[in-house]
């Protein structure tokens, strides 16, 4: 049993939410699942997990429960919560009861996961529910009504962060595998049929220049409701902007498009949002919507018809303070408060797709918003159900994100090793990004070989994205900063050319003369000698995101002095304090945006 059709902006529905204390078992050899001959249990198996343990003679065995002091907190990773967990990489139970919330006599009831890491079943009082694989993307499931009892629902999510080689992400990444239920959860209720997802934009294919000259802006978007209705209406409205359209509705989906006047368009320096918002059937959806245009022009990437250069920053979804996944809206100010500190105008949200708070606070803040699917390293390309799996998390990753207007880039993979079955594997991918969204550009982070003279960026999928975006450590796994100072860039496409990572480790506190490898010092020059390079980029040069905001934490980073377990590359450590070479990367930035408004 597969999650239903994703069910977008959750926070504008009539919703309960099943956030805090949960019980769990520890199960690394997954008694609760298999029977001692390795077969799955039976759906009413007394010893299965998902049931509730009870029994009604003292002399009934049961080798499982949920109490006290087994407990963890959700949102959250186990990994954080008890030293017991900080390296368990498998099996664990959750469960939390729970009353039945007051129904209309139609309404519909959905459990919400905004992510859970990676597998997840979930069963409700002894009945499975389904399942859901995916470390970072939310899914939802109907619940049906006889299903719920008045009083203490038994709710069972069986969560498994165990790595494999055909699965997304693969066995081998560069970051902490936090486990767990992630993110938020929540029950939510619906009319008997309603609004599923929904797209609003400024029409991708109106020219923009030829708008703001004429102050007329097309407004496109469509509507796509859980079932086919005959009759009824959706009704779209913009107060400050005086709309009020109603638009009759014939089977399930409905596009629609209008013309306005005097829009303010949302860019980093006026992140101007919407009040928008969509009633059918008795519920209201209400949404904050930036409309902008995102394209390139030959060497170029426009914002709204002007070139824009990207001062970004990579970011990974972890609070260094707490070494812990972020998840809340107080995590993402502090992440995305401390890229504004460095006068960035764009974050890459690495390697997986952020918490919705992360992009939703974007939007408000005004940082252009790099958003990917962890398609990462060796994947295994040839495997059609690996590309499947990819493709499922890539349009969860757009379904839920699609009205953000502070995303502009989709990318589906990060450093993939050159070959024509991968080539065809990430082609498939960057189609699906196209026919699902035609309004951002689309990306992925590729490798280069250095040279000590010229490096050329041939890899052939830069055939297929919309910008060339490459990671590259001259300086750290490639020589020493200085040689910087001769190496020279080229592209074999005519577009532009984005500096997906580049970056040095360093431990805080550890000083030294620049040449001392792991010293603030060494990644301080190390900066310095890149913005020199930088500086002398061909035209196409369109931006940079270095790697990376904050030290996270890595099972393979393990150097006994420097590493620790973490990877060192962050402009801040995990106390929250800045690195030297903050402030070389902030005043470069600072430059940039100086120049830009001259």
């Amino acid at each position: 049993m597969a999650a239903d059709r994703l069910i977008v902006n959750t926070d504008s529905r009539e919703s309960v939410s099943l956030n805090g204390t949960w019980h769990y078992i520890l199960d690394p050899y997954e008694t609760g699942f298999y029977n001692y001959r390795y077969k799955e249990r039976s759906e009413g198996d007394p010893e299965a997990y998902w049931n509730r343990p009870v029994t009604k003679h003292r002399s009934e065995r049961r080798e499982h429960g949920y109490r006290a002091p087994y407990t963890l907190e959700v949102p959250g990773d186990w990994n954080s919560q008890d030293d017991t967990f900080t390296y368990y990489e498998g099996t664990v139970w959750y469960q939390r009861d729970f009353d039945r919330p007051q129904l209309g006599k139609n309404q519909r009831v959905f459990l919400y996961f905004g992510a859970v890491n990676y597998e997840a079943h979930v069963y409700l009082n002894g009945k499975k529910l389904g399942m859901h694989k995916g470390g970072f993307t939310p899914f939802n499931f109907e619940v049906p009504r006889d299903l719920l009892k008045e009083k203490d629902n038994f709710l069972v999510v069986k969560v498994d962060n165990k790595r494999h080689p055909d699965e997304i992400p693969t066995i081998n990444t560069d970051w902490w595998n936090y486990g767990g239920i992630t993110r938020d959860i929540k029950l939510v209720m619906t009319p008997d049929n309603f609004i599923q997802q929904y797209e609003i934009e400024l029409d991708p294919a109106q020219d923009i220049l030829t708008a703001k000259q004429e102050n007329r802006f097309r407004i496109s978007g469509n509507v796509t409701l859980d079932k086919a209705a005959s009759s009824g209406a959706v009704t779209l409205a913009i107060p400050e902007l005086g709309v009020e359209q109603r638009y009759p509705v014939t089977g399930s989906r409905l596009e629609f498009d209008l013309e306005l006047e005097d829009l303010q368009l949302w860019s980093p320096k006026t992140p101007k949002l919407y009040n928008v918002s969509l009633t059918y059937n008795s519920e209201e959806l209400a949404d904050n919507i930036g409309f902008r245009k995102i394209e390139t022009s030959g060497k170029k990437i426009l914002l709204n018809g002007e070139p824009v250069f990207l001062r970004g920053i990579a970011i990974h979804e972890e609070i260094p303070q707490g070494v812990r996944r972020a998840h809340s809206e107080a995590d993402a100010e502090q992440l995305l408060g401390w890229a504004k500190d460095l006068n960035a105008n764009m974050v890459r949200l690495a390697h997986y797709p952020h918490n919705e708070q992360m992009t939703r606070l974007a939007d408000k803040m005004g940082l252009l918003v790099w958003s990917e699917i962890p398609v990462y390293w060796t994947i295994d390309f040839g495997n059609d159900a690996v590309l499947d799996k990819a493709k499922a998390q890539l349009k969860e990753m757009i379904a839920r994100d699609h009205n953000r207007a502070s995303i502009v880039i989709w990318s589906v993979g990060n450093e993939t090793p050159v070959s024509p079955v991968r080539t065809g594997f990430m082609k498939s991918l960057i189609d699906t990004a196209r026919s699902l969204d035609d309004s951002r550009l689309i990306s992925a982070a590729l490798e280069v070989h250095y040279n000590p003279e010229t490096n050329r960026v041939d890899d052939p999928l830069g055939a297929y994205t919309d910008i060339v975006s490459v990671n590259e450590y001259l300086g750290w796994y490639g020589g020493t900063p200085d040689m910087c100072r001769t190496a020279n860039w080229e592209v074999a496409y005519d577009k532009p050319l984005f500096i997906s990572e580049t970056g040095a480790g360093a431990k805080s506190g550890f000083h030294a003369d620049r040449e001392t490898r792991w010293s603030e010092e060494y990644q301080q020059w190390y900066y310095e000698e890149q913005i020199k390079m930088l500086k002398r980029m061909p035209d196409n040069y369109s931006g940079v995101a270095p790697w990376i905001l904050a030290d996270f934490r890595s099972p393979k980073r393990n150097h006994p002095l420097y590493q620790q377990g973490w990877n060192r590359k962050g402009l801040i450590d995990e106390q929250g304090h800045k690195k030297k070479a903050f402030d070389v990367l902030k005043a470069y930035y600072g430059e940039i945006e100086k120049d830009a408004d001259q």
